[in-house]
């Protein structure tokens, strides 16, 4: 019964250390989200800087597994490349030493004064006061952030004192020592379990707390210990490695295998080096010496600072043999591969995810811009193969707003600020807005093909009225996608001057163009086609205003509030200077040479 209670209470001071190293991630990432953000997508292609990139984001996160993952979710998005992401992947495993080193305040010694308040038993009550007042009592973004910090530091100590007691009377048990004694003779049993009980518990900082916990007993040696700590290395390889390779595109099964070969070839070289070390006598009284806390966190920083510095120079190398085992295949050269970026992994940062979520939108408004050109050029003279890439990215729309909009809905319960909430209602506004504009390609499309098949032509007049509007739609677009890009609302103001002489375009066309028929200049059929496509240029143009309309309300509730109002205002105004002078230069430059075209 005594052995029962006491691996409850082991395996339940293990459930509150991996809690508490969660929630204190989640708060570290919650305060320096934007940080972290910036860390990992202004990574240049310097190897080091990547290095203290992935050591950083580690120590922020307190996991590297989540940092490993979230690079695989940037490389799958485009973001990093394979030589970026190894360089992080080799410094996530030094960041991860930083939780090793946060246990070794359990080995503080003071009766009194302030160094007594940094021994857990005194710490972690105090962190989860702080915590729960900051929680409950002061409300804020950095309040809460720092809340599930201190709660998150109070329960990691309490579940590691709960370890440490349920451990402490192993150390009078014979059965126990002879175990130990067992594993100090055969180093590769002891690289073995290290790595199958890191499998089993899903974090190396874990198993690591748990050999600090069990060097409490006094019976654990460095002989024993140096093995473990490098199958800890390698157990937390083989997760990351599983995750890589659901799901993900070859680079990231790549980052996967770099993960292992590194790890795998830092055991090898490490343990030989200790073997030759240990048979020539160096360093004797270090073997049988008794671990603790602060030498097995000191031998993990070793372990992956060496790996990383003897390996930095070979990254290449590591990168061409990922390369040759995933081999690439054969494939069309994709000309939007950010719609396709979208993976669940970055949820592991709202912030990363979220701006990534950005940048596939604005990869899906150029592709539908694109697709708008496209089908413009059909009136020009049908082709099929323009048709054929019309539909193959009309295809790719329709799924990347489908997934996009299920991605935000998902992120949405995991933002904690306003500000990123503000941007997930805008991104999601965005969304069908963008999509229609696609529809509309489509739509130009088939009336292309209808006259093509009719074999119908617009009159010369209509052609030339037809390509001046359809520059200006060109033009909107661009400024809508430019808007979005900067999430400037300078630039967002500039599209409704510009809608307005579309609509007065539109306007003056379909009275040039019904004088047209009645005076039997234009055929019917190619007539009907011909205002069919001015509704659709209209509406694109619509849709980029109010897309235009939601970038300027981010941060305005006043025209968040109503819409119909503001735009009301605008066109009635005499005394806003800049919308008056876009709406002139608009004017000149498209409804003037409009008016001198004789039909």
């Amino acid at each position: 019964m005594t052995t029962v209670l006491t691996i409850v209470k082991l395996l339940g001071g293990l459930a509150m250390f991996l809690y508490g190293m969660e929630i204190m991630g989640d708060g570290l990432k919650q305060g320096s989200g934007n940080a972290l953000k910036n860390f990992l997508g202004k990574l240049t292609g310097n190897v080091v800087t990547g290095l203290l990139t992935g050591l950083l984001v580690t120590a922020i996160i307190q996991s590297s597994t989540a940092t490993i993952v979230l690079t695989v979710g940037l490389i799958g998005a485009g973001i990093l490349n394979l030589r970026q992401g190894v360089s992080i992947v080799m410094g996530a495993n030094i960041g991860t030493t930083v939780t090793a080193w946060i246990v070794t305040l359990m080995d503080i010694e003071a009766s009194g004064g302030i160094l007594s308040l940094f021994k857990p038993d005194n710490l972690a009550p105090i962190a989860l006061i702080i915590g729960i007042i900051l929680f409950m009592f002061i409300k804020g973004k950095t309040s809460k952030s720092a809340s599930l910090i201190a709660l998150g530091f109070g329960i990691l100590f309490t579940g590691l004192m709960l370890m440490t007691d349920a451990v402490e009377p192993l150390s009078e048990s014979d059965a126990f020592i002879n175990i130990l004694g067992f594993f100090s003779d055969m180093p590769i049993l002891g690289i073995f379990t290290g790595l199958v009980l890191t499998v089993i518990v899903q974090s190396s900082s874990a198993m690591v707390g748990i050999l600090q916990a069990l060097s409490s007993t006094g019976a654990m040696d460095f002989n024993l210990v140096y093995p473990m700590i490098m199958g800890i290395n390698l157990g937390t390889c083989v997760t990351t490695a599983l995750v890589c390779s659901i799901g993900t595109n070859k680079d990231s099964k790549r980052t996967g295998i770099v993960h292992i070969a590194f790890n795998t070839i830092g055991t090898v070289l490490f343990m030989i080096v200790m073997t030759v070390i240990k048979a020539a006598g160096g360093f004797p009284n270090l073997w049988t010496s008794v671990a603790d806390s602060v030498s097995i966190a000191s031998f993990q920083t070793i372990f992956n600072l060496a790996t990383a510095i003897v390996l930095v120079p070979f990254s290449g190398l590591l990168v061409k043999l990922s390369c040759a085992i995933v081999k690439d295949d054969p494939a069309k050269e994709d000309k939007y591969p950010e719609l396709a970026a979208l993976d669940a992994k970055l949820m592991h940062s709202p912030t990363v995810a979220l701006g990534v979520l950005r940048s596939a939108i604005i990869t899906m408004a150029k592709a539908a811009r694109d697709n708008v050109a496209l089908s413009l050029h059909q009136f020009e003279g049908y082709d099929t193969e323009r048709y054929n890439e019309i539909e193959e990215y009309e295809d790719r729309l329709d799924q990347f707003a489908d997934h996009a909009s299920t991605f935000l809905i998902e992120l949405s319960h995991h933002v904690e600020t306003e500000r990123d909430s503000r941007e997930i209602n805008l991104l999601m506004q965005c969304i069908p807005n963008i999509e229609r504009i696609g529809d509309y390609a489509t739509n130009f499309d088939e009336m292309a093909l209808k006259m093509h098949e009719s074999q119908l032509q617009f009159s010369d007049s209509a052609k030339r009225e037809f390509e001046i509007i359809g520059s200006s739609v060109l033009e909107i677009l661009r400024l809508m996608i430019e808007s979005l890009e900067s999430d400037s609302e300078r630039t967002a103001r500039r599209i409704e001057p510009l809608e307005e002489v579309i609509d007065d375009m539109v306007l003056m066309l379909r009275t040039r163009h019904t004088d047209r028929l009645r005076q039997g200049k234009c055929n019917i059929s190619s007539g009907l086609v011909y205002m069919d496509a001015l509704t659709h240029l209209e509406r694109a143009a619509d849709q980029c205003s109010n897309i235009a309309l939601l970038i300027i309300g981010k941060n305005n509730d006043k025209v968040m509030d109503n819409y119909h109002a503001y735009i009301q205002e605008l066109h009635n105004t005499t005394s806003d200077t800049s919308y008056l002078a876009e709406l002139r230069n608009r004017k000149e430059q498209y409804l003037v040479p409009l008016e001198n075209i004789v039909f």
